[in-house]
């Protein structure tokens, strides 16, 4: 019996991609594999129906699943009107590290198994955390774009202007999950003391390469902190002016999380006044940045646009973990990484 698949792909994971890396875990399986090519990221993610960070629209998505036993995608979206008129879905497979673009309540109920690609992006996004961390460390946002219009910064070499050096640094992480943890691991070899603040990890899996405490104290005793948390109830607006305050003057702030955790306002007042010395973002909390917003124009910021998570070998990592997802489903095994496993023990 033919399977029909849609690989609804973007220009990140490419459709393609999906494909392939779909035909390569299923040598024996007779698939029917449809293309969908989604905007992102040339047209930014959104809010589509009920769901978020989306691309596509409902419409095209309907039509596009008629008959449709399994679906592997990125970013579009799994709303309950998608639902109701795609009977024949029976695995949705988001290739994030989670699928915050389908209804996963609804999908539940319509006894749609979703599942997700953890970790795909921890190799990249750790990479670029650390280019933020040394280049807000080091002043390097605003001498490079000084340089580019004519103006060489020789007083950079100011002793008040020198920038911090990793060796030696205590260096605080807010997470020490995928990402977290690799960044430290990296930092430890770079020389320096690492803090860490998780209240879901135990003193003994940061053992050996960071010492776990209180946020407070990671806030006071930390030269440089890079925040890796997810955003929930508790930690949205985790760094507000009561922790910036907390933390040591001169010191750098980097976040390659969610834009969500900071307040940014008190992010450029504290730049401002010279208590934080630089700060390094790739997440903001309008996405893209709005013309004239504060952040674009305080001294001492190192901005990239949401690309931590940008490489080609992410590309390929997302599409082979779904994949293989899809085919643990086909030989009707246990899922690795399904959102809502109720689902397959109803079946």
């Amino acid at each position: 019996m033919t399977t029909t698949v849609l690989a609804a792909g973007d220009h990140f994971v490419l459709p393609r991609l999906l494909t392939e890396e779909l035909r390569a875990a299923t040598p024996a399986a007779d698939l029917d594999v449809r293309e969908l090519g989604l905007p992102w990221p040339h047209t930014p993610f959104g809010t589509v129906a009920e769901v978020d960070e989306a691309s596509g629209t409902e419409d095209e998505l309907i039509e596009a699943l008629r008959g449709v036993r399994i679906c592997l995608t990125q970013m579009a979206p799994l709303t309950e009107r998608i639902l109701k008129a795609c009977p024949d879905l029976e695995l949705f497979c988001v290739s994030r590290g989670g699928p915050v673009n389908a209804n996963l309540e609804a999908a539940t109920r319509h006894g749609v198994a979703v599942c997700y690609a953890p970790g795909r992006n921890a190799v990249a996004t750790a990479e670029h955390t650390l280019a933020l961390i040394l280049a807000a460390a080091r002043g390097i946002g605003d001498v490079h774009t000084d340089l580019r219009h004519g103006t060489w910064r020789g007083d950079y070499y100011d002793y008040d202007r020198c920038g911090i050096e990793i060796d030696g640094a205590v260096v605080g992480l807010v997470g020490f999950g995928a990402i977290g943890s690799r960044v430290a691991r990296v930092l430890v070899a770079m020389g320096a003391k690492v803090l860490v603040h998780d209240p879901y990890v135990t003193p003994e899996a940061v053992d050996g390469i960071a010492d776990l405490v209180p946020l407070d104290e990671l806030l006071g005793r930390s030269r440089i902190v890079s925040l890796h948390a997810r955003v929930t109830e508790e930690t949205r607006g985790m760094i507000g002016r009561e922790q910036i305050a907390a933390m040591r003057p001169g010191s750098v702030l980097v976040n390659c999380a969610r834009g969500a955790l900071v307040d940014y306002d008190a992010v450029c007042d504290a730049l401002d006044a010279g208590h934080l010395a630089g700060a390094g973002f790739d997440v903001f909390p309008v996405e893209p940045v709005p013309a004239g917003a504060r952040l674009l124009s305080t001294p001492g910021v190192v901005l990239t646009p949401h690309i931590a998570g940008g490489s080609r070998e992410v590309a390929h990592k997302a599409a082979r973990i779904v994949a293989a997802e899809a085919a643990r489903f086909l030989r009707g095994e246990t899922l690795a990484h399904c959102a809502n496993p109720e689902v397959l023990r109803r079946r």
